[in-house]
């Protein structure tokens, strides 16, 4: 009996270490991405298996960011790294090269329907996808088969957490139009900082007006400036906003030149601190539509 006794306790303390040993190698990626709205959306896929580090801080400017020599070393050690793509992160290469990074980044917006526009005799490509919820599907969809690829022992995790995510940006969606298409078509009319709303207005039929194109390391122009006072006067559009990610000096003197209120502050290229209205993506896109309902409805 005391044998037995003894041999069962040696099996039950060997299945236990075996057990710890499984849960301690089992794998947590450690993942870089851009900026912090990309951060969280796949940390939402990633869960538990992925440490996530955005490059670009709350509240920063993802198209003039500078990377520092700690962002160099975060990316050197990164097990997987992400990037929104279609012209955004214009620094990304120089940090490669500053970093040795051998890798080779995700680039999440394969596949959407991309919008094209003129700038400066240029066609250009907007790459504030992200703007739709819709889109935000089809990062969702790229980043879960990257993870899978990076970590096939817990790809059921990341299909789980894609599917249920992809609910909540589904419900986004519908919350968006219930609330956007109740108000009429020639109202829907805001002025902001710079060209980043396209793919929101695309999806829920708002106009938005602007003094900087898609990128704001652009200049607006005296002319430019001179002919959208004009457009806004004519258009009588009545609200602006500032985004949090960059200089509202130019939109607000647009604003006294032709009389629109403020509305407030949008979320457009970065989400807020942790103790801020948008801290999560999902946040960020309820909040930016509660702001533009309240503005068209003059409360």
């Amino acid at each position: 009996m005391r044998v037995t006794n003894l041999l069962l306790g040696f099996l039950a303390s060997t299945a236990a270490g075996v057990g710890f040993a499984g849960a301690a190698s089992a794998k947590t990626l450690n993942a870089v991405a851009s900026f912090t709205v990309l951060a969280d959306v796949v940390k939402q896929v990633g869960g538990d298996h992925i440490n996530v580090k955005s490059l670009v801080p709350p509240d920063g400017d993802p198209h003039e960011f500078e990377p520092s020599p700690n962002d160099a070393k975060s990316l050197k050690e990164a097990d997987i790294t992400f990037l929104s793509g279609e012209g955004l992160e214009t620094w990304f290469e120089k940090l490669v090269t500053a970093s040795g990074y051998g890798g080779t980044p995700y680039v999440v917006s394969k596949g959407i329907k991309t919008r094209k526009m003129e700038e400066d005799g240029k066609t250009v490509t907007d790459p504030h996808v992200w703007n739709s919820p819709v889109n935000v599907k089809i990062w969702v969809a790229n980043i879960e088969k990257a993870l899978a690829a990076a970590d096939p022992a817990d790809a059921a995790d990341f299909k789980a957490n894609a599917t249920k995510y992809s609910k909540e940006l589904d419900d986004l969606n519908t919350y968006a139009k219930s609330v956007l298409e109740t108000v009429p078509k020639d109202r829907r009319k805001i002025l902001t900082s710079h060209d980043a709303f396209g793919y929101f207005g695309r999806e829920y039929g708002v106009q938005f007006l602007s003094p900087v194109g898609l990128s704001t390391e652009t200049e607006a122009s005296a002319a430019d400036v001179a002919k959208l006072i004009d457009q806004i006067k004519t258009e009588k559009v009545k609200t602006y906003f500032f985004e949090n990610s960059n200089d509202s000096r130019l939109v607000e003197q647009i604003a006294k030149a032709t009389g629109a209120q403020p509305g407030g502050e949008l979320y457009v290229e970065s989400l807020s601190k942790a103790d801020g209205p948008a801290p999560t993506y999902t946040k960020m896109f309820h909040y930016n539509v509660e702001q533009i309902s309240k503005a068209f409805a003059g409360t």
